[in-house]
This record gives structure tokens, C-alpha cells and sequence, in this order.
């Protein structure tokens, strides 16, 4: 008989405290990670290109190893095409549905603190980052 090693994840395994909470934040609030989420929220599945093209100031580098993070915490899927060139999308699991409500009321308290309508695209756009 052999025992299989538990492939389950662990949020806490993001936190230095091994707390939940610290851990999803520190997963969310990693560079650039919430504007990914934030993308892939308001857009759906997206290809590499596509999310690469609305934030030109992250190297392809950073945005492959944020993506990699996201996956790896089962946040988002990788779909890839045997093409030439690949093509590779990214989209929300059902965990990474989960978190669409919690970006939304971000979005609105954020905009409420700030007396500001602008959501986080909205910005990024006209800081052209």
C-alpha cells in the first residue's frame, strides 16, 4: 500500500504566521498580483499577450512568475495551445471565482475612501503602467 502525499492547499502556507488571513493577503497583495486578478476579473480568460499589452511596465519575467503563483495556489488554470507560436490563456478557478466579490468590494471601498470613481484599470491606464 503507498501513501500518496496530500496535494491539498494550504493558504496559510503564504503567511510567515501560518494564519489564513496573512496568508491570503500576502498572496493577493503581492507586486502587480492584484491587478492581474483585477484583469482577469473584468476581462475573463485572457491570453499572456493580451494581459502583457494592459500592463507594459511589468517585464514578461515578473508577469510569468506572478501567473506561475497563481496557478500554484489554484487561483487560476493555464490553458495551452500546441501551436506555433503557443498560445497560452489564464483564467479564474472556482477558488479564483471566489475572490471576484472580494475585488469588487475592494474596488468600491477603495473608491468610496477616495471620493474618486476611477476603478484600478481606470487609473492604470491613465498612469500608463
Amino acid at each position: 500500500m503507498s501513501l500518496k502525499k496530500s496535494t491539498r492547499f494550504d493558504i496559510r502556507d503564504y503567511s510567515d504566521i501560518r494564519c489564513p488571513m496573512d496568508g491570503l493577503l500576502t498572496l493577493i497583495a503581492g507586486p502587480w498580483t492584484t491587478y492581474i486578478l483585477w484583469l482577469i476579473r473584468r476581462g475573463g480568460e485572457m491570453r499572456f499577450g493580451e494581459i502583457k499589452k494592459q500592463m507594459p511596465q511589468i517585464s514578461a519575467k515578473v508577469l510569468t512568475e506572478r501567473l506561475r503563483m497563481l496557478e500554484s495556489a489554484g487561483v487560476l488554470e493555464r490553458h495551452q495551445e500546441s501551436t506555433i507560436p503557443p498560445k497560452v490563456s489564464y483564467q479564474f478557478t472556482k477558488r479564483g471565482r471566489d475572490l471576484e466579490n472580494l475585488l469588487d468590494q475592494i474596488n468600491e471601498l477603495a473608491q468610496a475612501w477616495s471620493g474618486s470613481k476611477k476603478s484600478l484599470d481606470a487609473c492604470i491606464r491613465e498612469k500608463k503602467l
